[in-house]
């Protein structure tokens, strides 16, 4: 196998190898912003309490 041959097959693995990588981040992404949507907001500690004294009213 000349140098080109083996340059180019090294080409198309790292070709692949960069999409499989590409739809796995998006795939992590999707799930991430999915759960994201999903995850139910966290209560404002600030409501209910006295600014000056940080003690519920």
């Amino acid at each position: 196998m000349s140098k080109s041959d083996e340059a180019k097959l090294r080409e198309l693995r790292l070709a692949a190898k960069l999409r499989e990588n590409l739809k796995r981040r998006k795939g992590q992404a999707r799930a991430r912003a999915d759960a994201d949507a999903q995850a139910p907001t966290a209560p404002n500690p600030q409501i209910g309490q006295d600014h000056d004294t940080g003690k519920t009213s």
